[in-house]
């Protein structure tokens, strides 16, 4: 049991306002595994004063390279605990123990070390003309983060912002929060100045909402959903602050008519079941030439047959949980919705007989499904993949871009030229060619309703930044 009754807050554990706690549970066993203080607007207001001193203060006046030598050692502190990280979010989470140490834990790892060495050779000054332009921290910035991915969204935001000079209060996500408390540690752990990081824990309607609409916080960097991503553009909008929003996705992957399908259905497949399918770049949307559409099917159905269901922490598992009961109705809701407008279901659909406890739902696959059904267009993040057919190629690049949303994409073509062509329609931040590996130094982010700005990469770093133009 994992349960902490203080806010990391200035440097140190502090007493919360309020003695109200959250309890987590394990999305796999229903059973509460820890609990954190559920903060209130006053500590928001502490931490936000803490960040504000230290911005003003010791670390407003650090250079990069000492600020490229504390986030090599916050790394090495996160890289000292990565085993209870995987396992901390397994549990909270839900992700299969066998990929959670290299993406859970591994990659928050790869990113902080990441900007420590970007950091150490970024531009900040630069002549232009008779005028020195120089980027400036941004100042104390708010982040908001999510449960799925939570430690890796975490240090998507806290990295860069260190990195140029920021100081940052955050609000983890409610339902997995733990693993942001062993960042906590790795801070004191480490001697991170005071109220460089400051943590408050609490729901978003409370923390959150203090968090954006504060006077005292210069930006606010939010990952979540459309919906509570309005709210949080429509709160700083009072101070005119700087928002950046990594929102939702509906994501297509493409498969031209001269792809191998033997290769490019079975990927198609993994990348949408990938967290149980809560991964907003998910390839949700497999877009198939129509005379193709029984070959996708079957290829399809056989590989989410192989995605062996169970235990989160049992190396053989392959796909764990749904994080919720919340999240599981959603799921089921979409489900219904979808059989209700005459998708075709192919596979999956139920509660799996074998698990009496958890927030289990089947690999779900829809076909023959139109552009203009529900589980079409709107975010399920669950596992639920559906099958599109297309006539023509401008037909599928119509499909992929039909939607509101603008964050991820794949195309597969036997012909990497044509491939390259058609990615360049689609009209989203990242579109994967012919199984592209994911890439921690390139942007990352949304067009449309997806989002606002960029992660990753010194893309990342730049939104951290202030520009002032000297004219001498």
């Amino acid at each position: 049991m994992q349960i902490y009754g203080d806010l990391y807050i200035d440097g140190e554990w502090r007493k919360p306002a309020s003695d109200s706690s959250i309890d987590v549970q394990s999305a796999s066993t229903e059973e509460t595994i820890g609990s954190v203080p559920e903060g209130t607007a006053a500590d928001v207001d502490q931490a936000v004063a803490a960040a504000r001193r230290a911005f003003t203060g010791p670390w407003g006046e650090t250079t990069k390279e000492e600020r490229a030598a504390w986030l090599t050692k916050l790394a090495g502190a996160l890289k000292e605990r990565g085993e209870a990280i995987a396992r901390t979010i397994s549990r909270e989470v839900g992700t299969p123990i066998s990929i959670s140490g290299m993406i859970q834990a591994g990659l928050p790892v790869m990113t902080t070390n990441n900007y420590a060495q970007m950091i150490a050779t970024f531009v900040t000054e630069q002549e232009v003309g008779n005028s020195l332009v120089v980027r400036e921290p941004f100042g104390v910035i708010g982040a908001i983060t999510p449960w799925n991915y939570p430690l890796h969204q975490i240090m998507n935001k806290v990295a860069p912002a260190l990195a140029a000079g920021c100081t940052v209060v955050l609000k983890p996500s409610e339902i997995a929060p733990l693993n942001a408390f062993i960042l906590a540690e790795a801070c004191i752990a480490i001697g991170l100045p005071a109220g460089v990081v400051n943590i408050v824990s609490g729901t978003g309607p409370t923390v959150g909402e203090a968090i954006a609409g504060h006077p005292g916080v210069d930006m606010v960097s939010f990952t979540g959903s459309v919906r509570a991503g309005k709210r949080v553009s429509a709160l700083a909008a009072e101070t005119i602050k700087k928002v950046t929003l990594e929102l939702g996705g509906k994501s297509a992957f493409v498969i031209l008519d001269d792809a191998p399908f033997e290769k490019a259905v079975p990927a198609g497949a993994k990348n949408a079941m990938l967290n149980s399918g809560q991964t907003c770049s998910a390839w949700t949307r497999m877009v198939v030439p129509r005379n193709r559409l029984e070959e996708a099917e079957k290829l399809a159905a056989q590989t989410l047959s192989q995605l062996t269901m169970g235990d989160p922490l049992d190396p053989a598992t392959k796909l764990g949980p749904l994080i919720s009961g919340t999240q599981r109705q959603r799921v089921e809701g979409y489900i219904a919705k979808g059989k209700q407008e005459g998708a075709k279901l192919i596979a999956g659909g139920r509660r799996p007989a074998a698990f009496g406890k958890g927030f289990f739902v089947e690999p779900t696959l829809f076909s023959g499904v139109q552009s203009d059904m529900t589980i079409a267009q709107e975010e399920i993040f669950g596992p639920v993949l559906s099958i599109l057919p297309y006539d023509t190629e401008d037909d599928a690049v119509r499909i992929a871009n039909d939607s509101i949303y603008g964050l991820a994409g794949g195309v597969w073509s036997g012909d990497p030229a044509r491939a390259l062509r058609v990615a360049r329609r689609i009209r989203t931040g990242q579109v994967d060619i012919n199984g592209g590996r994911f890439n921690p130094l390139a942007p990352f982010g949304g067009y449309k309703q997806s989002g606002v700005g960029r992660e990753l990469g010194a893309w990342g770093l730049e939104e951290f930044f202030q520009v002032k133009s000297i004219a001498r």
